[in-house]
């Protein structure tokens, strides 16, 4: 009998679980011959409530092309914001605003503005082609001239501890923050939210859920994410962009 309980107690149950999630942005791109882009906005939670034959949308945020913000991604009711574009030398000195904000060129202005508990600000600038750096998850952006993006912020919610969301490095020779931010005329590396090195491109952000492995598979999931069972947890990792969705 406690054997025949305890196999009973080893399958998987329908029972809708709540998740832990990972969402982040598309990176903003670096500002020609100016600031970083600053990285996608980052949001970090455990125990959400998720309900059954719900579709849930997940979006994937696009990075930015050089002096364009990053784009949101999406997990259910949980947003975050694009990274802000870096300012641009003779043109838009003053980084964008952001998840996390870009880098500026202008003497005396401060760099863009990240939003309150997904970033960080950008670096301010100095003048001509001195270039602050994007802001990070977990630092502000670096006044130029070290024009050094913030750093990101490191997440174990697939098992591995990862960094995502670097600030992009400023003109003329800044290096991009820890978790995908490019160096100064670099591209940031996709799948992080990294922002983009002055004049690149910001990358692409991520959305990660997670949930005790006893529970049930999903009904249907779109966007063919990467799945993993490690740790007692179902992992499912979406890093294609674009919209999609899964149902518990």
């Amino acid at each position: 009998m406690g054997i025949m309980q305890a196999l009973i107690g080893a399958k998987s149950v329908s029972k809708t679980p709540t998740v832990d999630y990972l969402v982040v942005a598309g990176g903003g791109g670096g500002g020609v011959n100016g600031g970083g882009g600053g990285a996608g906005g980052m949001l970090e939670a455990s125990s959400f409530a998720v309900a059954s034959g719900v579709p849930l949308t997940v979006t994937v945020g696009a990075g930015g092309a050089f002096n364009t913000a990053g784009n949101s991604s999406v997990f259910s009711s949980i947003s975050t914001v694009g990274g802000g574009y870096g300012g641009v030398n003779g043109g838009a000195n003053v980084g964008g605003t952001g998840g996390s904000g870009g880098g500026t060129t202008q003497a005396a202005q401060p760099g863009g503005l990240g939003t309150a508990g997904q970033g960080n600000n950008g670096g301010a600038g100095t003048s001509g082609l001195n270039g602050g750096g994007g802001g990070g998850k977990g630092q502000v952006g670096a006044t130029s001239p070290s024009g050094k993006g913030g750093d990101g912020l490191a997440s174990s919610i697939t098992g591995a501890s990862v960094t995502y969301a670097g600030g992009g490095g400023g003109c003329p020779s800044g290096v991009g923050g820890t978790g995908g931010g490019g160096n100064a005329g670099v591209n940031a590396t996709n799948g992080l939210g990294g922002g983009g090195g002055y004049g690149a491109s910001g990358g692409s952000g991520v959305v990660v859920i997670r949930y005790p492995n006893t529970f049930a598979d999903p009904v249907t999931v779109t966007g063919s994410p990467t799945v993993t069972n490690t740790g007692g947890f179902k992992i499912y990792k979406w890093t294609t962009v674009g919209t999609w969705s899964i149902t518990f």
